[in-house]
C-alpha cells in the first residue's frame, strides 16, 4: 500500500500524535540514538534514509508532504540542539530551495505541503524567498515563541 503522507526530515517525530502512523512515510538523512544531558533518550529512526534535496520518489506520489528541515546554522556538532534538530550546512540556501522543489515535485496535483520553521537563527522571510510557491496560509509572528507553520497547496497561486 502506498503511503499518502511523506515527512522527508522527520527527526524524532516530535510533533506527531501517533509516531507510528501507518499512513506516513518517515524519512531522514540520519539514523541514530542519543542520551541527552538530562538523561532522556533521543531516537531518530526513519522508515527510510533519504535526502530531502533528492527524494527517491516519482513525481506526484504523495497527497501531503510535511517539510521540517533543520533550522540551525550555529550549534555545536554534539550539542543537544544539533542532535535533536540537525544542523544546516553552509549551502543552506541552496539546500532549502532544492528541498522545496523536491517536496513540490512529489506532491500530487492540489496536494498540500505543511512547512515548519523555527526562527532562532534565520528569519522565515529569508526562507520564503527560497520557495517557488507562496504560502496559502500560516501563522503570523507570535508574541511568544518563534516557530512558524505555513501551508502551501500545489497548483494554487
Amino acid at each position: 500500500m502506498q503511503k499518502r503522507v511523506l515527512d522527508p526530515a522527520c527527526g524524532s517525530r516530535m510533533f506527531y500524535f501517533n509516531k507510528s502512523n501507518p499512513d506516513v512515510l518517515f524519512g531522514d538523512n540520519r539514523k541514530e540514538c542519543h542520551t541527552l544531558c538530562d538523561g532522556r533518550s533521543l531516537e531518530i529512526k526513519p522508515d527510510m534514509l533519504m535526502d530531502f534535496r533528492d527524494l527517491p520518489f516519482e513525481d506526484e506520489t504523495f497527497h501531503l508532504v510535511v517539510f521540517d528541515p533543520p533550522h540551525l546554522l550555529h550549534a555545536g556538532d554534539k550539542s543537544w540542539l544539533a542532535l535533536k534538530y540537525g544542523k544546516l550546512a553552509k549551502t543552506w540556501q541552496e539546500d532549502i530551495a532544492q528541498g522545496f522543489l523536491e517536496c513540490f515535485r512529489v506532491l500530487k496535483p492540489n496536494g498540500v505541503l505543511v512547512f515548519k520553521w523555527a526562527e532562532d537563527q534565520i528569519k522565515v522571510s529569508e526562507i520564503l524567498k527560497l520557495s517557488p510557491v507562496e504560502p496559502l496560509l500560516g501563522n503570523r509572528r507570535m508574541k511568544s515563541g518563534n516557530t512558524h507553520w505555513l501551508v502551501f497547496m500545489k497548483g494554487v497561486a
